[in-house]
C-alpha cells in the first residue's frame, strides 16, 4: 500500500521535524497528537494536510460539554416525535432520523479524509477514553438500525491540545505525539514572508526584535503568539510606521497583549 507523503504548503511553513511526525503517523495509520501555546498553528495543520494531500476535511471542535456520542452520530428523538405528533416526516424509518457526527462522517466517506478533533483537553476527562475503541476498530454500530458505520480508508486523523488536562495513558498509546515549539526568529521571517510578501525587511527586522523582547518579559503572563504578531504587522503596515519611528517606540501594543497588567506593565517600561 502506498501512502500519502506531506510536505508541507506555501502558505504553511512547517519544520521538519513536525513534517516527520506528519507522516509517520500517516504510515502508521495512528492518530497524530498535536501539542504547543495557543496561535502555533496546531489547528491549521489539518488545513495544510488536506489542501497539500487534496483531501476533504472533517472538522470536529470539541467543547467543555461534548460527549464521545456526538462524534459518531445523534438520533433526533425530538424531530421524530414532532413528526409524529404533526404528520411530517416519515416516522416509521428511524434511519431518516440518524445524523452522522464529524467521526461518523469521516468513517463513512467514500475516499480518505482529513478529521480534525480540535482542543480534546477541553472536553470530559473520559472523552478520550470513550474513542478508543471506535478509533481501533475504525468502525461502530448504529444502534437504533443496527448498521455498521466502517471506514473504507482510515482518515488521517489530527488531534490538538492545548494541555489543559492530562490525557488518559490508554490514548496517548495509540497516538504519534508532536509538540510544535514555538519558531525561532529565521523560522518566523519565513511565515511572515507568506503573509506580507512585499515587507520591509528591516521593519521585520525591528518588529521581530521587540516581539521576542516582549516574549521574554517575565511579568508577561500571556506571552503573545504567532497569530497576534502577524496581527501586529498588519497594524504597524496600515499605519505606515517606518524602521525608525519603530525604534523609538512600541505602538499598537494592545494588539499583542491581551490582559490588562501585561498591558500596563510593558506600558510602564517602554513609555
Amino acid at each position: 500500500m502506498s501512502f500519502d507523503k506531506f510536505q508541507g504548503t506555501q502558505d504553511y511553513i512547517v519544520s521538519a521535524e513536525l513534517r516527520d511526525a506528519v507522516n509517520v503517523a500517516i504510515s502508521l495509520e495512528r492518530p497524530l497528537l498535536i501539542r504547543g501555546e495557543p496561535g502555533t498553528g496546531k489547528t491549521l495543520l489539518s488545513k495544510s494536510i488536506a489542501k497539500a494531500l487534496d483531501k476533504p476535511i472533517v472538522n470536529w471542535h470539541v467543547k467543555s460539554t461534548t460527549r464521545a456520542q456526538e462524534g459518531l452520530y445523534i438520533y433526533d428523538t425530538v424531530q421524530r416525535l414532532n413528526d409524529s405528533r404533526f404528520g411530517g416526516g416519515d416516522v416509521e424509518n428511524v434511519a431518516h432520523y440518524i445524523k452522522l457526527g464529524p467521526l461518523g462522517q469521516a468513517f463513512d466517506a467514500k475516499e480518505r479524509v482529513i478529521l480534525l478533533i480540535d482542543e480534546i483537553d477541553k472536553a470530559d476527562i473520559e472523552f478520550p477514553n470513550d474513542l478508543l475503541n471506535e478509533l481501533d476498530e475504525m468502525s461502530f454500530r448504529i444502534r437504533e438500525t443496527g448498521r455498521l458505520v466502517k471506514a473504507v480508508e482510515r482518515p488521517i486523523i489530527i488531534i490538538t491540545s492545548n494541555a489543559e488536562k492530562e490525557l488518559p495513558d490508554a490514548f496517548l498509546r495509540r497516538c504519534i505525539f508532536h509538540y510544535i515549539s514555538f519558531p525561532s526568529s529565521e523560522m518566523m521571517k519565513e511565515i511572515i514572508k507568506v503573509h506580507f510578501p512585499k515587507i520591509e525587511e528591516e521593519l521585520m527586522t525591528q518588529a521581530l526584535l521587540k516581539f521576542y523582547w516582549l516574549r521574554e518579559q517575565p511579568e508577561v503572563r500571556k506571552k503573545p503568539s504567532t497569530s497576534e504578531l502577524m496581527d501586529w504587522l498588519g497594524a504597524l503596515q496600515r499605519a505606515g510606521m517606518s524602521t525608525e519611528n519603530l525604534k523609538g517606540n512600541f505602538p499598537f501594543l494592545g494588539v499583542l497583549l491581551k490582559k490588562e497588567a501585561d498591558l500596563v506593565g510593558i506600558e510602564k517600561r517602554v513609555n
